[in-house]
């Protein structure tokens, strides 16, 4: 990492997350509508040569959190992946996550992110149940999962998250408890249960007789969220639970509306009420670049009362919850605690709906 400068001294004493997008995958699941490809592994080493230049140009803060996403991260070569975090300036206790496919997971790759600075893993799990995953298009086994898990520990990682996805086509409420029971199994110390959606132009939007129902994904969250409870996991998200301490840092900065910067083609970044996003193509990014130009596709100024309903909206997803005073009384929704107005369980299953009567008033 550079030496931190005088004039990064005093922003430096706030979070500030850096998002790094790989768009490389394998294979396309059938729900994913974010910006992967399957068919340009060729450009892997001008892309990170690009996201280095990106960052080095950017001369960022140093971070509290770093966010390797995508795609599929794991599926860079590692050295090309840890040469991005190392032009990354970190804060010493900066929270540093990589999402991993768990059939791309070799021990030599986990020593070179472990060695590199990586201290936290994210496991696409998404089922436990062979016929499911086979049905959500993925391609590995719950064995693969075991090895990937057991692997990480023995690296020495003490940060794992497992990510699910409920309410895929033949997903019984008995394969859904089998999975969160497997999960719970493999000791992990955050869970992340997405109820899965149909994204536009996606081969799962494509064929209704595969959309999820509304009813049978409420039953699965009320299940995972029954049994995380019973297991010592604290939720503080909608979708994510954590034992004690081992809260995603980087995704309570976007919560709380903080500022990031993303890197790589299509990652979004936010700093004091200004969103902009990089060209959605690899191709589009790395020419810009290549140019001298920034690979901006676009940005939007919010004023103040957008940036402000903004921020009640997503801090009513989180356990703090919003100043009472922006909620009506909702009962069976909405719980009261001192201050602050905090959903229910099922209110988590209304949160869209909540948001709605929120008023925008006076500042938290």
């Amino acid at each position: 990492m550079r030496p931190a400068s005088g004039r990064h001294r005093e922003r430096d004493v706030t979070d500030f997350g850096v998002y790094v997008h790989i768009p490389f995958c394998r294979h396309r699941c059938d729900y994913c509508a974010f910006a992967t490809w399957t068919d340009r592994h060729d450009l892997m080493a001008d892309y990170v040569a690009g996201c280095r230049r990106e960052v080095v140009q950017a001369d960022l803060p140093a971070a509290t959190s770093v966010f390797f996403g995508g795609g599929t991260p794991s599926l860079l070569p590692s050295a090309l992946l840890v040469s991005i975090l190392a032009v990354i300036r970190r804060r010493p206790e900066a929270e540093v996550t990589v999402e991993c496919n768990p059939e791309t997971v070799t021990p030599a790759l986990l020593a070179d992110y472990r060695n590199g600075g990586v201290n936290r893993l994210s496991f696409g799990v998404q089922s436990l149940a062979p016929h499911v995953l086979a049905a959500l298009g993925r391609h590995h086994d719950p064995d693969t999962v075991e090895r990937a898990v057991r692997g990480a520990r023995a690296e020495g990682f003490e940060s794992v998250n497992l990510d699910l996805i409920f309410g895929g086509v033949g997903e019984s409420l008995a394969d859904w408890a089998a999975t969160v029971e497997a999960a719970l199994a493999l000791g992990p110390e955050h869970i992340s249960a997405y109820a899965l959606t149909v994204e536009p132009g996606t081969p799962l939007a494509r064929d209704r007789l595969r959309w999820p129902d509304d009813d049978d994904q409420a039953d699965k969250y009320l299940l995972a969220d029954e049994r995380l409870a019973a297991s010592g996991f604290d939720w503080y998200e909608i979708s994510n639970w954590a034992r004690p301490g081992h809260e995603c840092r980087h995704n309570r900065l976007y919560w709380a509306q903080g500022d990031y910067r993303g890197v790589g083609c299509s990652a979004h970044s936010h700093q004091g009420g200004r969103r902009w996003w990089n060209v959605r193509t690899p191709e589009r990014y790395l020419d810009l670049l290549g140019s001298g130009r920034r690979p901006v596709g676009g940005e939007e100024l919010l004023d103040r009362a957008t940036r402000e309903l903004e921020r009640r909206q997503l801090a009513l997803r989180t356990r703090e919850g919003v100043d009472a005073e922006c909620l009506p009384p909702l009962d069976g929704l909405v719980a009261r605690n001192g201050d602050r107005a905090v959903l229910t369980v099922r209110g988590r299953l209304l949160a869209n709906e909540v948001a709605t009567q929120l008023r925008v008033g006076r500042e938290d």
